[in-house]
């Protein structure tokens, strides 16, 4: 049960512009792939209407494709992944930063139950080190105990580089360094062969990227990578830009490579990031100039890309402007994969397979997040928004889609009738929602 059963008055039935395409009933159900960037948030993008960084592969798949305008994260890393991976607001099953609790079902275990090969290959996060493990009081998952059954992996287990020389963790083996080569390059030459051993089967291959988080550092088509020491490396933001570049790059071989295989054309890839773009970076957008607003709740810390490519299912050059948080994933999995989620499975999400084939669908009107990440640096906060007003838990009422920054708060003495109504809307669905606990100190 979700909250949008909860409180139907919230949604909306909607018939999308979409056009139909009829497509050949496959040998077996859609193989998914799930790429998720690194604090490169929804104004990076070219499609988007960014003016900094080059994004031909993005581009194209967006052209290709679907583009959704009103996709919002949370604003941290581990946050999301929690969310994204189990379909739940975090006030139900989040444990700490850097933690997935291990009695979690995930996406990864619905799809593998059901037949699915699942692999993942990246950023890991999930099981936590010594001081996240020792505040939690209990420890995160390992990638089997979330559900995957094959993996490439950085930050489990032991940290080190995540660039260059990187510290990587393959499945049945113990961590090791590989000197010299560049870890996104072995995490995504480790999904290409993914797709090869699995090309006859159903896989479902989640892709948590490294990139573009700091440390800022050249990639290896810049000419500072060869002389760049790990131990002695600064990071600089004048390689994010180069870093983006080289997310653009990954996400071309990783379609190429579906192309080569013939496996395009049932496969659906979803691409998005896991919060706004980080602090220190200013982005140029046909808005105006943006600044990263990572770990802060407003629109820069939380507005991420998601483009939908299914050659010959999803319709071309399709623009799609309904709300969708990170809970939604996954049920549009499922039901991509025509599979109906469990009876005992608890999910927040509504399903966005729908809108993605052109079908008459049920779209939310509201999102929601609850965002305490349990992690001294960030202040907890919850809010739900529509796609002009955005309502805290604390009372402040802010019209964010003309006041991105959210510099003021809009007193009820202020409000006409039309912007009463939608504040009681989202105070209605605030009701339904658990506060916030006290702010406790690590100490």
């Amino acid at each position: 049960m979700n909250f949008e059963s909860v409180i139907p008055s919230t949604l909306v039935v909607r018939f999308l512009p979409l056009l139909l395409l009829a497509t050949c009933a496959p040998e077996h159900p859609p193989n998914i792939v799930l790429i998720m960037a690194d604090d490169m948030g929804y104004e990076t993008l070219g499609i988007n209407g960014g003016l900094s960084y080059d994004t031909p592969h993005l581009d194209s798949l967006a052209q290709h494709g679907m583009r959704f305008t009103h996709v919002f994260s949370t604003p941290l890393c581990t946050p999301t992944r929690v969310q994204l991976m189990t379909g739940k607001y975090n006030f139900r099953n989040y444990i700490g930063f850097g933690l997935l609790d291990p009695a979690e079902r995930t996406f990864a275990h619905l799809l593998r139950d059901a037949g699915y090969k699942t692999g993942i290959a990246g950023k890991w996060q999930l099981y936590g080190n010594t001081y996240q493990r020792e505040l939690a009081g209990r420890g995160g998952a390992t990638p089997d105990e979330a559900g995957f059954q094959e993996f490439a992996l950085w930050q489990y287990i032991e940290r080190g580089s995540r660039y260059k020389s990187p510290t990587i963790h393959y499945a049945g083996q113990a961590p090791e360094i590989f000197p010299d080569l560049y870890g996104p390059d072995l995490y995504t030459d480790y999904i290409e062969e993914f797709f090869e051993r699995h090309q006859d089967e159903p896989f479902f291959m989640y892709f948590p990227m490294a990139l573009p988080h700091d440390p800022f550092l050249p990639p290896p088509d810049h000419p500072d990578f060869d002389r760049l020491e790990v131990r002695t490396a600064h990071s600089d933001p004048a390689y994010f830009a180069p870093m983006v570049g080289y997310v653009d790059q990954l996400v071309g071989r990783i379609t190429g490579k579906l192309h080569e295989l013939g496996l395009d054309r049932n496969t659906l890839v979803l691409f998005t990031t896991d919060n706004g773009t980080h602090r220190g970076i200013s982005s140029l957008h046909k808005t105006g100039l943006i600044q990263g607003r990572k770990a802060d709740p407003v629109t820069a810390g939380t507005h991420v890309p998601l483009i939908a490519y299914w050659p010959e299912t999803i319709p071309e050059n399709t623009i799609n402007h309904t709300l969708i948080d990170f809970t939604d994933f996954l049920p549009t999995l499922m039901e991509t994969a025509g599979l109906v989620i469990p009876d005992d499975f608890r999910s927040d999400g509504l399903s966005f397979y729908g809108q993605l084939i052109g079908q008459a669908d049920t779209v939310r009107s509201w999102i929601y997040c609850h965002y305490d990440p349990k992690w001294g640096r960030f202040t907890p906060a919850r809010w739900v928004q529509d796609h002009t007003w955005k309502l805290y838990g604390d009372g402040r009422f802010v019209n964010w889609a003309q006041d991105p920054d959210e510099l003021r708060n809009w007193a009820d003495s202020t409000l006409d009738e039309q912007t009463q109504r939608a504040k009681n809307k989202l105070q209605a669905v605030m009701n339904h929602m658990p506060s916030l606990p006290p702010i406790q100190s690590e100490e």
